[in-house]
């Protein structure tokens, strides 16, 4: 199948090297909506899908529930996706505040309109007619905006919804395996970076297969895959025996530099809560070598049981200046 995309013909360190960019699809469009209520014939779940740029309630292109706790608006994408970024788009005429706190959440469940799928964003708050990218990297097949803390009015004038249909084959091998790993610091004999690759299962960081940072600011471990790969999907398993809350908030990083332990490459995900010994999948689909997860933004100790990364090697001549990518199958004429 030919897929409508364009290209650019790009230079680095004088190798030309063709970029292609696939056109963004609004999977939303495709999609069956749903909501907690409707509050009257204006606010139809399926207003929010409809591709209007409208932000007018009175226009008929907005949803609206009614003040239920909580209130929630579901998307069924029909299938399962890697969501990459999520579009929200708020009322124009009145009312912004109202989505203060909201959440966008997105996983295979539909119970419960999809509230207790894992959370992807918390719309902290959107103004008059705005609209806002979340960026995900999680799969689902339903997409969920709700307000936990109900009872309020829930009314949203667009959602679009980016990503790639899910294929369910992976490649089996853990590449951090054959990895050399680093961090900002070590705390003790006990929490050596490289133990966060030993293949263990154990959670308890008295074991020794737990890497553990000082109180750094910004702390980072960073894994070296040796290669570039096409990174698919990062796994992050979190310490089982306390201290659980110190993931919160750390960010998966991918990219071809190792400069400042990675942190400076493209964001993979975003940790916003892992439970004591959990292990969480992070969905990817970059290009790197480096992988890194750091705390930023505040001084915080890094604790991790084990990384797992997956994905597939770039075929090429890779010289650490340029990468050659094989180009997707795409009709670069298409408008």
């Amino acid at each position: 199948r030919r897929e409508k995309c364009v290209h650019l013909t790009l230079t680095f360190y004088g190798v030309a090297q063709k970029i292609f960019f696939y056109a963004d699809v609004n999977l939303a469009l495709r999609g069956i909506s749903s909501q907690s209520s409707t509050y009257d014939y204006l606010g139809a779940a399926e207003n929010a899908i409809d591709g209007s740029r409208s932000t007018n309630y009175m226009s008929g292109h907005c949803t609206h529930t009614a003040q239920d706790a909580p209130p929630w608006w579901r998307l069924d994408l029909t299938k399962v996706y890697n969501v990459t970024r999520v579009k929200v788009t708020n009322r124009g005429d009145c009312c912004s505040e109202r989505i203060d706190g909201a959440e966008i959440r997105i996983g295979s469940s539909p119970e419960h309109g999809g509230i207790k799928n894992p959370k992807c964003a918390k719309i902290t708050s959107l103004g008059l007619g705005e609209e806002e990218e979340y960026i995900c990297g999680m799969v689902g097949q339903y997409v969920t905006v709700t307000i936990p803390d109900g009872p309020e009015y829930l009314t949203l004038c667009e959602v679009k919804v980016y990503g790639e249909e899910k294929i369910f084959f992976y490649a089996v091998v853990n590449l951090a395996l054959r990895g050399i790993s680093s961090q900002s610091s070590t705390y003790d004999y006990l929490g050596a970076a490289e133990n966060a690759i030993d293949g263990s299962s154990s959670t308890n960081y008295l074991s020794k297969h737990c890497s553990h940072t000082h109180l750094d600011i910004e702390p980072w471990w960073k894994l070296d895959l040796r290669k570039v790969y096409n990174v698919t999907r990062v796994k992050v398993t979190n310490r089982g025996d306390c201290c659980n809350e110190r993931l919160n908030g750390a960010v998966i990083r991918i990219g071809l530099s190792p400069e400042h332990g990675g942190t400076l490459n493209s964001k993979c995900a975003k940790i916003f809560s892992l439970g004591l010994g959990k292990e969480e999948e992070y969905i990817c689909g970059m290009v790197g070598r480096y992988v890194t997860v750091t705390i930023p933004d505040t001084s915080a100790y890094l604790t991790l049981c084990e990384v797992k990364v997956y994905g597939k090697e770039v075929i090429g001549n890779y010289t650490g200046t340029s990468r050659h990518i094989p180009p997707p199958v795409c009709d670069v004429t298409a408008r």
